[in-house]
């Protein structure tokens, strides 16, 4: 079940770890991002009924906190317990690693999570799959979208719901591909 008061708790814990960060290439605050991604694992949970709410909304709201800004896991694990923690663990990168591995190495370690941390990493990239940016070369595009395609095939089993919404997405990015000379 939905739970608004962690929904503002995660929201509020968000809002402070990613501060004045913006989305990367625009003016939005960082948290507008978190948000959406949240939605969008919110219109999943009701669309498939059974899924653990209390797990995936905070999971979503905080999936960039240790990737992205200065928060340690220990600090979420002793705010929102020690299943978000995994959660958010899994779906965050490990910089350590070599920039090609990191992504195998990402969703492996989501595949081995309950299907609401699939859901998300499936939210946050069909998020991500808006128009490419203007400097992002045809390779760039092309990368990124093989990419999309390795966590959709990969991840899509987790919500049928979000999968449809991904396929989507990346045919309409992959027609901003071909119109870019990709």
């Amino acid at each position: 079940m939905f739970d608004p008061d962690l929904y503002l708790k995660a929201r509020q814990f968000a809002a402070v770890a990613h501060g004045a960060q913006k989305v990367p290439g625009s003016e939005m605050p960082y948290l507008v991002h978190v948000c959406t991604v949240t939605a969008e694992v919110i219109a999943a949970l009701e669309a498939e009924p059974g899924q653990d709410a209390a797990l995936a909304v905070p999971c979503a709201l905080l999936h960039d906190v240790v990737e992205d800004t200065t928060t340690v896991l220990d600090h979420i694990e002793s705010t929102f317990g020690e299943r978000v923690a995994a959660g958010v663990d899994a779906l965050s990168k490990r910089p350590a690693l070599p920039k090609e591995e990191q992504m195998a190495d990402s969703l492996a370690r989501i595949q081995s999570q309950p299907r609401e941390i699939w859901m998300i990493k499936l939210a946050d990239r069909l998020t991500n799959l808006q128009t490419p940016p203007s400097h992002w070369t045809g390779a760039k595009c092309y990368k990124y979208r093989l990419e999309a395609e390795l966590i959709l095939t990969t991840l899509g089993d987790a919500s049928p719901f979000l999968a449809a919404r991904f396929a989507q997405r990346l045919t309409d990015y992959e027609r901003h591909e071909r119109e870019r000379g990709a």
